[in-house]
């Protein structure tokens, strides 16, 4: 059995500083080998590339543009790559917002995902209310923040809470003051076989 983790939530909610939290305990308890696929690290320099030639700007990461170009090949080159690491015996966790796949069902969906039954999959979202998220954003300067916090009025738009009815497989994880008996609970989350 192996193991597909997916990080979800919006910019800041702290989705990468969890997973690296994570990583290590659950190779330590499950006796197995993790990899953490992080979307901005995995193209970061690529997307910065590509934006540059198409519009000078190489941190933008939320225009239009960039939505309508580059956001979706970004996600299936990461499932792509971990489905390749599952298929090799590697524990996956997935880092990135996938908030419109969260919402269109599609993490829950092994079909879409292309993952066998014995691949065990949760999907995580990292809960951070807009205020502390945009103040955990100002104080990285990501410099790929820039156009969100200029257009701010405008993302946070594309800011949902999924509810509790509509997905009941989601595990939710306040990030707000998170504490050592909160990362337990995930843990032991993250350790059960779900089919």
């Amino acid at each position: 059995m192996t193991r597909l983790v997916f990080f979800c939530g919006h910019a800041g909610a702290g989705k990468t500083t969890l997973a690296k939290r994570l990583i290590g305990p659950l190779i330590a308890r499950s006796g197995g080998a993790f990899c953490l696929l992080d979307k901005d690290t995995l193209y970061g320099a690529y997307s910065a590339a590509v934006m540059r030639a198409l519009t000078g700007n190489p941190n933008d990461r939320d225009s239009p543009l960039y939505l309508q170009t580059l956001r979706d090949p970004e996600y299936a080159g990461l499932l792509d790559t971990a489905r390749e690491n599952l298929r090799l015996g590697v524990n996956v966790l997935v880092v990135g917002p996938l908030s419109r796949e969260l919402r269109e069902g599609r993490l829950f969906d092994r079909a879409w995902l292309g993952v066998d039954d014995d691949v065990s999959v949760h999907v995580v979202w990292v809960d951070l209310d807009e205020a502390n998220a945009k103040a955990r954003i100002v104080s990285r300067g990501n410099p790929n923040d820039a156009y969100k916090l200029a257009h701010w009025d405008e993302y946070r738009l594309r800011r949902f809470s999924p509810s509790a009815a509509a997905f009941p497989d989601l595990v939710r994880y306040d990030n707000t003051a998170p504490t050592a008996e909160d990362d337990e609970r995930l843990l032991q989350t993250l350790l059960a076989h779900r089919c």
